[in-house]
């Protein structure tokens, strides 16, 4: 059904190389934007890279091709998937200048982790050919893509977007409403919300709160979701922890004081080499082999 499928990835960073690089691996046909050479030059070598750590085979890597000319990498494709910045304007001005030359049968989506799909083709006219897909990272590591439905989204994209992750050896999920964060994001930042409280009130040091989600509840998350452990506990045991604790968990509407802080203080993190804990090239680069190693073990013990 999908073996003719031509795909257009707009971005050529690491989100959209890792794109580039499932669909390339399922062969199908990609064609690569990105405006600026650099990203170019070296989307390829990423992309062989991401392969070998899969123990994939580096032949996928004729299935794409890498282009500078937006019309040409979007003017005979059958889904159009957008994976530049995490920037609303800069996303709605790459719809603006595809709008002429976008297919009226094209599937058309971005890649946004947490910004509503409404927001983003807003006054832009891709009536029932727009859907939002959230791919997570590293996007041929991690199975899931929350295909994200909007104002501007048909049944028929929607099911057709979901079969063809489907091919390709992805776990899609259907949104069925347009909220910003849509699922993931949004469990995940109220998890950092609440632990990024804690340290700001000194419950515990930011150290301790990783090794709290670590060695007790993070264990379990891969087997047992949360509704799931809630069904598995009782309801009415829910019920109660909840009458007693949900009343005094954060609900701040603002960032808290304390990340506030350290980012006025160029405190970033990885980037600086201190955020709420101290980093080494030695302590990143070991953070994310660990990882890779991770879920690279538990994807293939998965099938």
């Amino acid at each position: 059904m999908f073996d003719s499928t031509k795909v257009a990835v707009l971005g050529a960073g690491l989100m959209g190389c890792g794109i580039a690089q499932v669909f390339a691996s399922h062969k199908l046909s990609v064609f690569l934007f990105d405006p600026f050479e650099s990203a170019r030059e070296t989307a390829l070598s990423k992309i062989t890279s991401g392969i070998k750590s899969t123990g994939g085979d580096i032949s996928a890597t004729q299935y794409v091709n890498v282009v500078s000319d937006i019309e040409a990498a979007v003017a005979n494709a059958d889904v159009i998937i957008e994976a530049v910045p995490e920037k609303l304007a800069l996303k709605q001005e790459v719809f603006r200048q595809i709008q002429p030359f976008v297919k009226s049968t094209a599937i058309v989506t971005s890649n946004t982790s947490v910004i509503p799909i409404k927001d983003i083709f807003d006054g832009l006219d891709f009536q029932n050919q727009v859907v939002g897909t959230h791919w997570w990272n590293p996007p041929y590591l991690v199975p899931l893509v929350e295909v994200v439905e909007s104002e501007k989204s048909s049944t028929n994209v929607i099911k057709n977007m979901m079969a063809l992750l489907t091919f390709v050896g992805k776990k899609p999920v259907h949104v069925k409403k347009d909220v910003p964060g849509f699922v993931g994001n949004r469990m995940q930042h109220a998890l950092w919300r609440e632990a990024i409280a804690l340290v700001n009130d000194g419950v515990c040091t930011a150290e301790d709160v990783d090794v709290v989600v670590k060695n007790s509840f993070g264990l379990r998350l891969p087997q047992l979701g949360p509704i799931e452990n809630a069904d598995l506990i009782g309801l009415d045991l829910t019920l109660d922890i909840h009458n007693v604790i949900l009343q005094s968990l954060n609900a701040d509407k603002s960032p808290s004081p304390v990340l506030q802080d350290q980012v006025a203080k160029n405190n970033l993190g990885v980037k600086t080499g201190q955020g709420f804990l101290s980093w080494n090239e030695h302590r990143i680069q070991k953070v994310r082999d660990d990882l890779n190693t991770y879920l690279l073990n538990v994807t293939q013990q998965r099938g």
